[in-house]
């Protein structure tokens, strides 16, 4: 082993560096665990994220993350990597699939639902065989939109005053 921390604590130190938004330092970690234990699949997928978003080397970074996917499937921090890579580099519609692979994989992943959470995505148009342009699903969507913030208010208005739930 020629790393100080060996691959495992490199990659734990890479992952708090990289939450600390210390990404420079979090590469360095990255690729010392890479180094010690090539095989590894998630320590793959951390160094091909760092190697497409800090290093700007985006087919490097992809094939290491697409490496680790095909020797872990079942891993959905591997997915999460993946579309990461994919969303910051302008690819969003790629990064949405693998974000629903990985969440398939292992819904109650707490970073892959993050992450989906912070894109927003969509829901499906009220009408779903009308194109969600279309005047009819605009106009019902900005309802239903209405309705369920104001329920959202509602509930909070009444557990603020000491109705709803849990009120005696």
């Amino acid at each position: 082993m020629s790393g100080i921390l060996g691959p495992t604590l490199s990659l734990r130190r890479g992952q708090e560096l990289l939450r600390a938004g210390l990404e420079m330092a979090a590469l360095e970690h990255f690729a010392q665990a890479h180094r010690d234990n090539p095989l590894d699949a998630r320590i793959r997928s951390y160094y091909g994220w760092a190697v497409a978003t800090v290093e700007h080397r985006l087919e490097r970074g992809l094939g290491l993350c697409r490496e680790a996917l095909r020797a872990d499937g079942s891993c959905a921090e591997i997915y999460l990597n993946l579309a990461r890579v994919l969303m910051s580099h302008g690819r969003k519609a790629e990064g949405i699939r693998y974000l629903k692979r990985g969440l398939m994989v292992d819904p109650r992943d707490a970073g892959l639902i993050q992450e989906w959470r912070r894109l927003g995505v969509r829901r499906p148009p009220v009408l779903r065989f009308l194109p969600r342009r279309h005047l009819v699903n605009r106009c019902l969507g900005k309802v239903r939109g209405r309705l369920v913030r104001d329920s959202v208010g509602r509930r909070e208005l009444a557990l603020d005053v000491g109705y709803g739930a849990g009120a005696g």
